[in-house]
């Protein structure tokens, strides 16, 4: 029989692919390297000699400063100090007195195709596994799964899991390298990047990133993966000795945390492809002589686009054949241009200046640098004004869509006539805008980008978050006589066509700015806030109607919340000629400090009130929620939302938009090229619990016949057998991802009681099949729950009012039963009320003759048979039955009752006299240990370290308490305690 494990599969497959990219393998006792040694001092000495003009005396005296970096990396806390001062080394302080007379030469490392006398000569590339570091030693060595060495520098570091264990993802191999940096940090000092696998998924990061920043690599836009043969495409691009290189020296950045500490950002795959796009793109139509000059980028808002900027244009700077060029980086904001000035400054990236005024830029426009600027610089040009004609201008405009398509675009061209223009869109570009497409997308581009990188894949990898959707509908009503006799007695000397067009103009402004309006909507969110928002430690955006609104929106807030010191209002204030605004005229680095008051989670401000600043560009992870109450639409409206999708750490699960104006449809119709892709990213939670009724069914039509109250081994592989199609499997990924998003983002929640067996069984097969396809996020998505804010909202789906309060509300029926308006207005309200109530209890055959009853009411209104005001008195009537009938309903049982029942029923099972286990010992002892480490967590079984944490408390409990060592037992606990805790 043959058997799977990580050394035949995953790690066999890895050695083998990386032979098809250059790579060649060497047994770890063949590798001519000491016992303590990091460097494999042999193919260095070589590497250096056929490289460089040198005696081997001086390439002893450069291999001296490399060991010194090295061992400066011994202690865990200077490891990445240590690993940018040896890339340092091999790159930038490689300057040594070796040449002719004591002159200064620099040393190569690596090859370029040619050695020192021209003569072609390759790297030495060489991949090894289960290396042993420091090997001989008394307490034994740390092994590394596969170690990648290029010129005697082990540079890659990778672990391989077992694709075919229960429980065993690429995660346990990222928290291994992670402990390895730890306690062997010297192997980690020349370090490009690491990578995890378990051949199903290809996870990397650079040293010091923590688990959940890693992200996947993939060879293309395609983004296969699922499953061995997927992985290895993806890994034979990613260990392609020229491309590790190109990231290592190019595409890694030293830069500074939000606490201080120095930190290593390695390039997301998207950020390579795309900053490769723009260098090919430039290199082959500057050699080439002719060719396209341009090129669109479209990577969704938070996923990167500032460092695939700093990236780019390193890259670009030091390409020879482009004779020194210039790289121009265009904002069309201050605040943007502030971000990526100092992305560029923390990062140390060499010869970056700005540029302040209209002369700056004619002057520094000649230099070859990085340049930073905004666009509005070049309207103070004069018509028709050349600043420098060079071919060798690299322009890289940020947010492309919005001022290029009018003069201050075309003054940016006629100023620089033979740059290279490159676009870059968090935003998606609207098919119809055709002067996006003429500025930058080139003909030679299919669908008009050269690289893409989607809202969905964006939140699949784990870069940003969703959007989730809370529309709370706020309804003013007026007495119409009287307004419109005071209106009548206003404009009586004025015609009916301005009478419209003052109507026109003031309603929505009256309606934002109400003052009563404005105390309700503060109401809301302060209770929002303090229930949701606050108990995670996150903050809040508010966004209103214009600048008097900023300052009317604190005024209620403060004496709401009974303090000054929790909002703020940032705002433009020019053009205040009453200086009303005064208080909130602030200098840049006083808005700077504010704002990093409220990034700050120890600082008592938790809301900042907008209406135009902060609605791009704007990075704050800690922005959970933004209370909505502006109309915007379009890319403004996509652009504004999206500050809150930064990840921030765990309790965040998602952005939250509580929506008072209705915006959710203009969201979607803002990405006219791709309105459905938006709406599985932007959730409207109001329409999900309608869905999961027909996503549950269609997930267990995948297993006719099968009986789900079998368990065991024989239940699974009767359900597995269902699946044994490849192609039926990944429908059925496809089917159950979409029933488990739904759920994640509802539960916990009453409605989902009639589902939970059917459910937990499914989602149990899936685990067990591991689909071919289905993506990162659905395995982190199994188990998962949202956060308290998303399934309390949903409690509350229609905030205007409330099914219970509608029925209280007819014993004041009278009141509307004079005015057919009002009676047509209460029947629209009171029937979708139900009709959401009702799909509530869809399975629930208690309630089905109240659907039939609603049915057969609207019936005999359509067909005239009742009056409007017999169908709204039976509707009500309908309405206090169905309440009724709610509170009749049991609640679901306990959970951690019925664990400890199935838990109590797993282990009288294996009760031999041989084996006298005390089963109430066992479970109590479980019970009490589990919800102890539980609730440490927000949501534990979303959390790798929770998950390692229990299992390996239950492995104590069962092995060395009551030495209990079946695997299986083992297993099947685990899951009843996934399933109920």
């Amino acid at each position: 029989m043959a058997y799977f494990n990580e050394d035949n599969t995953v790690e066999q497959m890895l050695i083998n692919a990386a032979a098809q990219r250059g790579w060649i393998y060497v047994e770890p006792k063949f590798v001519p390297r000491l016992p303590d040694e990091v460097l494999v001092v042999e193919w260095l000495l070589e590497a250096l000699l056929r490289l460089n003009p040198i005696t081997s005396e001086q390439a002893e005296q450069v291999i001296y400063k490399l060991r010194a970096a090295i061992t400066s990396g011994g202690q865990p806390d200077g490891l990445v100090d240590a690993n940018d001062q040896f890339r340092k080394l091999l790159f930038e302080e490689n300057s040594y007195p070796f040449g002719l007379d004591g002159d200064n030469i620099n040393i190569r490392f690596f090859s370029d195709g040619k050695d020192k006398d021209g003569k072609d000569y390759n790297n030495r590339c060489v991949v090894t596994n289960q290396w042993e570091y420091p090997r001989l030693s008394k307490e034994g060595g740390k092994r590394l799964d596969l170690v990648f060495v290029i010129n005697g520098i082990p540079m890659v570091i990778g672990e391989a899991k077992t694709p075919v264990r229960p429980q065993v993802i690429w995660a346990d191999g990222a928290t291994d390298i992670m402990h390895y940096q730890k306690s062997i940090p010297e192997m980690f000092v020349s370090n490009i990047l690491c990578f995890a696998s378990e051949g199903k998924e290809l996870q990397y990061a650079g040293i010091g990133c923590p688990i959940e920043k890693w992200g996947p690599w993939f060879a293309d836009e395609k983004r296969l993966h699922g499953s061995l043969l997927q992985v290895q495409h993806n890994y034979m691009e990613l260990i392609e000795p020229e491309r590790l290189l190109d990231i290592y020296r190019f595409y890694s950045v030293f830069t500074g945390s939000a606490n201080g500490q120095k930190i290593k950002i390695v390039c997301r795959y998207q950020q390579y492809l795309g900053g490769e796009a723009i260098v090919h793109r430039v290199l082959d139509t500057y050699r080439n002589g002719n060719g396209p000059k341009k090129g669109l980028i479209w990577h969704f808002q938070g996923s990167g686009k500032s460092w695939l900027m700093v990236f780019a244009a390193q890259k670009l700077r030091l390409q020879q054949d482009l004779k020194s060029p210039t790289v121009l980086i265009v904002d069309d904001r201050i605040d943007l241009e502030d971000q990526i000035t100092g992305d560029f400054t923390r990062a140390e990236i060499p010869n970056v200046e700005g540029i302040e005024s209209k002369s700056e830029l004619e002057t520094k426009i000649h230099q070859r640098k990085i340049l930073i600027t905004t666009i509005f610089k070049f309207g103070d040009l004069v018509d028709g004004q050349v600043l420098d004609d060079r071919d060798n201008i690299i322009l890289l405009m940020d947010e492309a869509h919005r001022t290029q398509e009018g003069d201050l675009g075309k003054k940016m061209r006629t100023a620089l006539p033979n740059a290279f223009f490159f676009g870059l869109t968090g935003t998606p570009i609207n098919r119809n805008d055709h002067n996006t497409f003429v500025c930058f997308g080139a003909e030679e581009d299919e669908y008009g980008y050269i690289s893409k990188y989607t809202f969905q894949d964006s939140v699949a990898d784990g870069a940003t978050l969703e959007l989730n959707f809370k529309t709370v509908p706020v309804e003013m009503h007026l007495d119409e006589t009287k307004l419109q006799e005071e209106f009548d007695t206003l404009t009586d000397q004025i015609s009916e066509e301005d009478k419209n067009e003052l109507v026109r103009r003031t309603s929505v402004e009256a309606f934002f700015t109400a003052d009563k309006r404005i105390n309700d909507v503060c109401k809301y969110i302060v209770n929002h806030f303090r229930e949701y928002v606050e108990p995670t430690g996150m903050k809040a955006q508010v966004v209103v109607y214009n600048r008097d609104c900023c300052v009317k929106y604190k005024k209620a807030l403060d004496a709401l919340l009974g303090t000054d010191d929790q909002t703020t209002i940032v705002m433009h204030t020019a053009g205040d000629k009453a200086d009303e605004y005064k208080p909130y005229k602030r200098s840049r680095d006083e808005e700077k400090k504010l704002l990093d008051q409220f990034r700050d989670p120890l600082s008592p401000l938790k809301f900042v009130i907008v209406t135009s600043k902060l609605l791009t560009g704007f990075d704050a992870p800690i922005l959970q929620c933004m209370y909505l109450d502006k109309p915007m639409k379009n890319h403004s409206l996509l652009q504004a939302i999206c500050r809150t999708n930064r990840k921030y750490n765990e309790s965040k699960k998602c952005g939250l938009i509580v929506d008072f104006v209705g915006v959710f449809e203009d969201v979607a119709k803002s990405l006219a090229f791709d309105e459905e892709s938006v709406k599985t990213i932007i959730k409207n939670m109001d329409e999900i619990k309608s869905l999961i009724p027909t996503f549950m069914q269609e997930c267990l039509e995948f297993f006719p016949g099968v009986d789900r109250t079998v368990g065991g081994w024989e239940g699974l592989t009767a359900a597995q057998q269902c699946l044994r199609d490849e192609g039926v499997k990944t429908n059925f990924a496809r089917h159950f991802a979409r029933l488990s998003k739904a759920w994640e983002i509802i539960s916990p929640d009453a409605y989902l009681a009639p589902y939970q067996n059917d459910y937990t069984w499914m989602a149990q097969v899936y685990q067990s099949v591991r689909p071919v396809s289905g993506g990162n996020l659905i395995w982190t998505l199994l188990g998962a729950k949202t956060i308290e804010i998303i399934h309390r909202n949903i409690d509350t789906i229609n905030i205007g009012t409330s099914l219970e309060n509608l029925v209280v509300d007819a014993d004041i029926i009278d009141s509307v039963l004079e005015d057919e308006k009002k009676v047509q207005k209460k029947i629209v309200e009171v029937e979708k009320m139900l009709r959401l109530r009702l799909g509530e209890h869809a399975e629930d055959p208690k309630f089905k003759q109240f659907a039939e009853k609603l049915d057969e009411l609207r019936d005999r209104m359509t067909q005239n048979l009742i009056s409007s005001i017999d169908f709204l008195k039976q509707l009500l009537t309908l309405a206090k039955d169905l309440l009724e009938e709610e509170k009749k309903v049991d609640q679901p049982q306990d959970k951690r009752a019925q664990a400890r029942a199935a838990l109590t029923e797993l282990f009288q099972s294996i009760r031999t006299e041989d084996t006298p286990v005390v089963v109430e010992n066992v479970v109590n002892d479980i019970d009490n240990e589990v919800v102890h480490i539980v609730r440490q967590f927000n949501d534990a079984f979303k959390s790798i370290t929770a998950q390692r944490e229990i299992k390996k408390k239950l492995r104590s409990i069962l092995w060395i308490k009551y030495n209990i060592k079946d695997n299986d037992v083992f297993e099947k606990a685990y899951q009843y305690i996934e399933m109920y805790y």
